[in-house]
């Protein structure tokens, strides 16, 4: 992993952190998508899994408009992809 992806994903978790997850997983799938692209530009693509109580009773459209509303200006520059596996605690 680059050091620039390093930063992100260490980006990624900060800015999460205010979800208040129990579990936090982002890993860099970004040398699977080399020549993409995106890749090209620099965006990153990333698989994340997060597990918090923020998500009980919403639906995954909710959930995922939390994680794109807390990752911001990143969605637009330094992540081109992030596939994304939210769940409420019990629901694993």
């Amino acid at each position: 992993m680059t050091a620039q992806a390093c930063d992100t994903v260490a980006e990624i978790k900060s800015r999460l952190a205010a979800l208040h997850p129990v579990h936090l997983e982002v890993l860099d799938d970004s040398a699977r998508h080399a020549g993409h692209a995106g890749a090209r530009s620099g965006g990153g693509h990333y698989q994340l899994h997060i597990v918090s109580a923020v998500f009980s009773g919403q639906n995954a459209l909710a959930r995922h408009r939390s994680i794109h509303a807390a990752l911001g200006d990143l969605m637009q520059g330094r992540i081109h992809a992030i596939s994304i596996t939210a769940q409420a605690p019990g629901e694993l």
